[in-house]
Formats: structure tokens, sequence, C-alpha cells
């Protein structure tokens, strides 16, 4: 049997293996998370850790203005920014339907292992 790259290492079964092929493909893409308190993130994916925290990079803040003005969002650049899964509402990635179903198989994975 042919190893690839991808191939578990030892001590992770091949369900984690897949899962984190599956995070690697978003590497770079770009993201939109919403967080609870109604604000929304726009940036490029960096990174994922064990806990779910996302890590966006080349940042902007999106937030909703209460004040009357032309715009009824407000925005500024954040930069890199780490968002606590705790506080994540919605989280979106251009991807085609193939990578949609793969990705909420990935969420059914990591609701059954928490």
């Amino acid at each position: 049997m042919e190893q690839g790259a991808e191939s578990a290492s030892p001590g992770i079964d091949a369900g984690k293996a897949d899962a984190v092929s599956r995070v690697r493909g978003l590497l770079f893409r770009r993201m939109l998370v919403g967080i609870k308190d109604g604000r929304f993130f726009l940036g490029n994916f960096h990174c994922l850790d064990k806990q779910g925290n996302i890590i966006l990079q080349d940042t902007v803040e999106y937030r909703s203005t209460r004040r009357s003005s032309p715009s009824p969002m407000e925005q500024r650049c954040l930069g890199l920014i780490l968002i606590p899964a705790s506080c994540r509402t919605s989280c979106h990635v251009d991807t085609s339907i193939e990578e949609r179903l793969s990705l909420l198989s990935l969420q059914d994975h990591h609701d059954q292992t928490s």
C-alpha cells in the first residue's frame, strides 16, 4: 500500500487525518465569520486549533451602525485576529457543493468527539 503526504501519523486515527486534510484545503481562502454581538469578520483563513478557535489574517470587521448614515455597515481593518469558538455564530467560505458537504461531515465529526 502506498503512503501519501497526507497519510496519518502513528497515533492519529484516519478520521482525524482526513479532517486535518479537509481543513488544510481551506487555508488562505476568504472566510466570513459572524459572532454573537452581531459583528462579522472577513479575512483569509489562517488556522483552526483543537478548540475550534479561528485565526484570520488581513481581516476587516463589519458592524451595524445604529445612527443614520449613508452606509448601514461600518468597517475597519484589523489585520490578524483570533475568533474564539464560543463567540462564533456562523462561518462561510466560498466553496463548491462537494466541499460544503465534506465540511458538514467534518462538523458532525467534531460534534461527536466533543
